[in-house]
């Protein structure tokens, strides 16, 4: 087998693909490779559900009971997951249900028509500091992601979800649009609504702030 070859098996034996993990456990009840798949993905999958419900409690409740049914559909209905799917695309889509499924109880959301074509926008989101802070700093940048979520909590059911699914689960507009049903342009359409419904009430809010310590 050559060099290359060798290289790329012992690196799928370390970090084995979403796919593979997905076998292992279907196939052979490997729980480990199960828990690596939450593992791997728990940030991103926790991050587009606690934005959506914006309650940690509900959130974790939420967390559990999409991989409850992941494990359901896994081992009762084995062709609910294509080894053509991505993964995440597939995690989140049980996620999005559930969610979904708590929003209606309570009729905290609503639908919003469908968006004209737009192109992509860059975030603010992309703008906050990757590095760890010292403690000032730490305390300003929790004090910036408060803001943005009060400004984000703000948005349209539909746009908030793309802007969720965009940068908390990092999916493609394609993906995003076949998870939410929609044209990618459908999908562009609604993040750039968001993006621009967010700077707005980013800045209404900043004039606000500066108006009261004036």
């Amino acid at each position: 087998m050559p060099l290359q070859e060798r290289l790329s098996d012992q690196i799928s034996r370390i970090d084995p693909a979403d796919e593979v993990l997905v076998l292992q456990y279907v196939e052979h009840g490997d729980d480990r490779a199960f828990r690596t798949l939450v593992e791997r993905h728990q940030e991103r999958v926790f991050g587009f559900i606690f934005g959506m419900v914006r309650d940690r409690d509900v959130a974790n409740d939420l967390f559990q009971d999409t991989y409850i049914r992941i494990i359901a559909a896994l081992q009762k209905q084995r062709g609910s997951y294509s080894q053509q799917d991505r993964w995440l695309g597939w995690v989140l889509r049980i996620a999005r249900n559930a969610t979904l499924d708590y929003l209606r109880t309570r009729k905290r959301w609503q639908d919003v028509s469908s968006l004209s074509d737009a192109e992509d926008d860059c975030s603010y989101w992309d703008r906050l500091p990757d590095e760890q802070p010292p403690v000032d700093a730490s305390i300003h940048r929790s004090e910036q992601s408060d803001f943005l979520w009060s400004c984000i909590d703000t948005l349209a059911h539909d746009q908030r979800e793309v802007l969720l699914l965009r940068h908390e689960s990092e999916l493609t507009f394609r993906e995003i649009a076949d998870l939410t049903g929609c044209s990618i342009n459908t999908a562009l359409g609604r993040m750039r609504y968001a993006l621009l419904n967010l700077r707005r009430t980013m800045n209404a809010s900043t004039r606000t702030d500066l108006t009261k310590v004036n």
